[in-house]
């Protein structure tokens, strides 16, 4: 990449961080799609122009459509920004290859399988073990509130406010939003600080820091296990979406989903439209009396 393309993608990225609100994670993201697009340019970024682009389709041709679909995406904000600051007078991005992608709907616990969860994640907990504890208010902070994973092993250790049914999240993007906390979420969370050295600075401590997500994995994996759930069907991102599918199913609006999961975009939360058509569409061929009906 020249000097100048240098120069104009940190202008961009100023750009995102200031007007966006983009996280660092974002922008190294922009900024690694935009360094390997320029790649396939022959170093030139910001001077292509249709003829160029149009060959970056085959160029990356061994890519996955989810790469090139980001990496277009890239591509197309970055030509954008140039068009408005005046740098150039064309926006060559109808070039970029467009990629068809299938989103996989995402993998989902029916409601009877995490009321096993935490059957046995309360047995253990009955004895008062602090790590039992600890676990059953992870549980409950998944699956009741729909939080990140990152979000969860990040929450301060005053996160939660005693008879206040919610808090405020700083989540993906640095934005800001309600969770909703249940009573059960916050009478487990008071049983589980009484184990929390008050001088830490986060709910769920871990040496000097926090739990990792690596840990949070785990830990969820196990107690999928104790439930005699197989492990592999069971992560924290698969509670958050049982989170979203459950209450969807229940009658919730699909923009109060998307307050309360944190969607930039209506769109991801659309999937689990998907995701409750597919469940109705199941239950109708295994249920209905024509299913069974001999032809």
């Amino acid at each position: 990449m020249t000097s100048e393309d240098q120069a104009l993608v940190d202008r961009f990225l100023d750009m995102l961080a200031a007007e966006a609100g983009a996280s660092r994670h974002t922008l190294a993201a922009y900024r690694n799609d935009l360094e390997m697009a320029a790649g396939g340019l022959d170093g030139a970024l910001s001077s292509s122009g249709v003829s160029e682009l149009s060959k970056l389709g085959s160029a990356w041709a061994q890519l996955s459509p989810a790469t090139v679909a980001r990496r277009s995406a890239a591509l197309r904000r970055f030509f954008s920004f140039l068009v408005d600051e005046r740098v150039r007078a064309d926006d060559p991005s109808d070039a970029l290859p467009r990629p068809r992608i299938e989103r996989p709907l995402p993998r989902i616990l029916d409601e009877a399988e995490v009321e096993r969860m935490f059957e046995a994640a309360e047995d253990r907990a009955s004895s008062d073990e602090p790590l039992a504890t600890r676990n059953l208010a992870l549980l409950e902070l998944l699956y009741g509130s729909g939080l990140r994973a990152s979000e969860l092993v990040t929450l301060p250790r005053n996160g939660l406010r005693p008879g206040q049914p919610f808090m405020v999240l700083r989540g993906k993007g640095s934005k800001e939003r309600l969770v909703p906390i249940s009573s059960r979420a916050e009478a487990t969370v008071e049983r589980w600080l009484v184990n929390v050295p008050s001088a830490s600075l986060w709910l769920f401590p871990s040496g000097k820091s926090h739990i990792s997500r690596v840990r949070l994995f785990q830990i969820v994996r196990s107690m999928a296990a104790d439930a005699g759930i197989a492990p592999e069907r069971v992560s924290p991102h698969v509670l958050r979406h049982a989170f979203a599918t459950h209450l969807l199913s229940g009658g919730a609006d699909l923009r109060v989903l998307q307050s309360l999961l944190g969607h930039a975009d209506i769109a991801t939360t659309q999937i689990y439209t998907h995701v409750d058509s597919a469940r109705l569409v199941e239950l109708v061929n295994s249920r209905h009396p024509l299913a069974t009906r001999a032809r």
